[in-house]
């Protein structure tokens, strides 16, 4: 039987308020309702902006064996990612970095291609308009943040990627990087008591920034904030926004084919199935547009209005390969 992944929390959030709605949902939903409302009560409508092989495929969730090369396979598309080298002052002998992963190193990357696309180069200022995303996002520089950002950042840097693309007018990429230079959030003492100020800048990848350019994909800035600390709710959420704007009917997508994408370290399909659906729910709660349900076969997508208003979707106007 077919049931409504949000259960119906859009509607008393919007019926009843976010209080009064979060009186009327169990426990484990007002969550649910807290990021609803967030979203909704959004007026800003800013865009963060990624790249369709992420809506795709995706980085990995937690920490891999420094040595160990990711790949992931999405609909049509494989992303490879090699674990780049560093050398320690002092030392003689590189060691692997490992491959980013996470929460931070997804917001990492969305900064830095929102801000590429919005200033049409790619070479990216960190300074203060980072600092104000981030804040944006509720991650601060300082403490265990700021050393889990710090640690992402020399991750993104130092790997290697490549995305491949089925059919014709493929994208296949035979060597390639998120970052070319820079990456290395140098923190450089403003006057005292005024904290610090980054002076440093990133130059994307030329390959990456050319796919990117060509086929970007808008998200809601609101939404990312919301999922900021949740990695697989936001690779959920991306997907969704990227497929659902986009269907002309009813569409299902068996388990078997969401745990190719979305699976990792499941033995099972029923385990599979029990954390896609925990991570499913803030991924629409956080896009109230998205119509999607779930059932024995897996879910049910519906064509839903896009979660960034229409004279914005230009941004994301072209296709990915075929």
């Amino acid at each position: 039987m077919a049931q409504e992944v949000d259960g119906g929390v859009r509607q008393l959030v919007l019926a009843h308020g976010r209080a009064t709605a979060r009186a009327m949902v169990e426990p484990e939903q007002r969550s649910l309702v807290d990021i609803t409302a967030e979203v909704l009560a959004d007026d800003e409508g800013k865009i963060g902006i990624t790249y369709t092989g992420f809506c795709l495929t995706s980085l990995p969730h937690k920490r891999l064996p420094d040595d160990q090369v990711w790949e992931k396979e999405g609909h049509k598309v494989t992303l490879t990612v090699e674990p780049g080298r560093i050398k320690r002052p002092g030392q003689t002998q590189t060691r692997y970095i490992g491959v980013p992963y996470g929460a931070r190193a997804r917001m990492i990357l969305l900064y830095l291609q929102t801000q590429a696309v919005r200033t049409g180069t790619r070479e990216v200022e960190l300074g203060r308009s980072m600092r104000d995303w981030l804040g944006r996002m509720g991650l601060s520089w300082g403490g265990e943040t700021g050393k889990a950002l710090r640690e992402q950042a020399a991750r993104i840097a130092h790997c290697h990627l490549r995305f491949s693309w089925e059919g014709e007018e493929a994208d296949g990429w035979v060597k390639g990087g998120f970052v070319r230079s820079g990456l290395r959030f140098h923190a450089h003492s403003r006057q005292e008591g005024q904290g610090e100020l980054w002076e440093d800048r990133v130059v994307l990848d030329e390959v990456f920034y050319d796919s990117l350019r060509r086929h970007p994909v808008p998200l809601r800035e609101a939404a990312l904030r919301e999922l900021a600390a949740k990695s697989a709710s936001l690779d959920l959420y991306i997907w969704l926004a990227y497929r659902l704007h986009i269907l002309q009917k009813a569409t299902p997508v068996r388990w078997g084919a969401l745990a190719q994408q979305f699976g990792s370290n499941y033995g099972r399909l029923r385990s599979f199935r029990e954390h896609f659906s925990k991570a499913l729910a803030p991924a629409v709660a956080a896009y109230p547009e998205a119509r999607v349900e779930s059932n024995d076969e897996g879910l049910l997508l519906y064509p839903s209005r896009s979660p960034v208003a229409p004279k914005l979707m230009a941004l994301g106007a072209s296709k990915p390969p075929a």
